[in-house]
């Protein structure tokens, strides 16, 4: 068929004949209407809340630092309590169910016997000895807050009986109490040493980015003299030189101190090389013209410009302090007891024999692990909340 031939198909178009009037707004439904009228951080939120893996990794993180001002209520037991009948026991299991009965939360007493071939404690359930789990209940005394004494606890063991969840240590102390008050320091360190790492980063990175010249040649010197040394050793020999006539008070805001220090050239160099870019655009320039100093111009104008990055650093420099004071501890070179923090729990287990027989020590891994993770997760999902272009 020859397309010349095809005659022309008239197509319909549609004029509107109501007369346009540039001063009558478009009418919007009311979803375009909130969209378009909410804050920078309502957007913010909205697009985080779509990052369903970040919003359940930030459930996951604030259950965990739950635990730093309530640990005395939560854990059964206080930190460094000990129990000489129950060395090295193993976790009790929670049941339900007794002889096909719904009795509730409960355990098993232990009963024990040394091995005389290996000569260990042995520890067996005993299952004529059900102990129930009580709940918001009175136990062992702890000081809240170092304020005042009190003793009342989320759940307890039964009256003379025990609730080992996590197993106990060389010493019987309960793992599981131990992880509890452990979470205050390991979690804090890490808020702690990131906000001294994020103050001196973007300190000497704004100078660096925004001044250029001998200032920035001076701190990149700075910054690649710090990056150069190797991290693990230097953290080993810093926190040997605290002194060991130290509170553990003070040892803890020493050892936050030195992790703060050595963690911002990363963060300074990126805002360095941020500013250089930024600070070349149209509205920094006008900022100048109009007579703004150089600390309004950073911290007004230039910062909020990739606060995306800030806070995707902030959330991956706080699992890795984590990490840091869990392997100076594990050491023996940060914390001490009567100090507790996941760190100070893994030194039990340093001993490859003893991990073998009594695997419950390494039960410090666990949170270490999800905390990590969760962190990583979040700062995915704020990073891509705060980005404008996502």
């Amino acid at each position: 068929m020859d397309v010349k031939q095809t005659p022309a198909r008239k197509v319909e178009h549609y004029v509107d004949p109501t007369p346009f009037n540039p001063a009558v707004a478009e009418e919007m439904t009311p979803e375009q209407e909130r969209f378009y009228q909410a804050s920078q951080w309502k957007i913010m939120w909205w697009k985080f809340k779509r990052h369903k893996i970040a919003v359940w990794s930030g459930v996951i993180l604030i259950l965990f630092y739950l635990c730093v001002p309530f640990a005395e209520q939560i854990a059964p037991y206080t930190a460094n309590q000990r129990d000489s009948l129950h060395l090295y026991a193993p976790p009790q299991q929670v049941h339900f169910f007794h002889e096909g009965r719904f009795v509730g939360p409960f355990v098993y007493g232990m009963t024990s016997e040394i091995d005389m071939d290996t000569l260990q404690w042995v520890f067996k359930d005993d299952p004529n000895n059900v102990q129930r789990i009580r709940f918001l209940c009175r136990g062992a005394d702890y000081k809240f807050w170092g304020m005042f004494t009190s003793n009342v606890h989320l759940f307890c063991p039964a009256k003379g009986g025990t609730l080992f969840l996590l197993g106990t240590d060389r010493l019987g102390r309960d793992q599981f109490s131990g992880l509890v008050y452990g979470a205050r320091l390991s979690l804090t360190v890490g808020l702690v040493g990131v906000t001294i790492s994020i103050v001196l980063g973007l300190f000497f990175g704004g100078i660096a980015g925004y001044f250029g010249g001998i200032l920035d040649s001076m701190i990149q010197r700075m910054i690649e003299i710090l990056r150069s040394l190797p991290e693990l050793p230097l953290w080993m020999a810093l926190s040997a030189a605290l002194p060991v006539t130290w509170s553990p008070v003070w040892i803890y805001f020493g050892l936050t101190i030195i992790l703060g220090l050595l963690d911002w050239p990363g963060l300074a160099r990126a805002v360095r090389s941020k500013l250089l870019s930024l600070r070349e655009e149209e509205y920094a320039k006008a900022a100048v013209l109009m007579g703004a100093k150089p600390g309004r111009v950073i911290g007004r104008h230039l910062l909020p410009g990739f606060t995306s990055h800030i806070i995707a650093s902030a959330t991956l420099s706080i699992p890795s302090m984590i990490l840091g004071e869990t392997a100076l501890s594990y050491l023996n070179l940060g914390l001490r007891r009567p100090s507790v923090s996941w760190g100070v729990l893994l030194n039990e287990a340093q001993n490859i024999s003893v991990v073998t027989v009594y695997p419950w020590l390494m039960a410090p891994v666990i949170p270490i692990i999800i905390v990590v993770l969760a962190f990583n997760f979040l700062g995915d999902g704020l990073r891509d909340a705060a980005d404008p272009y996502k």
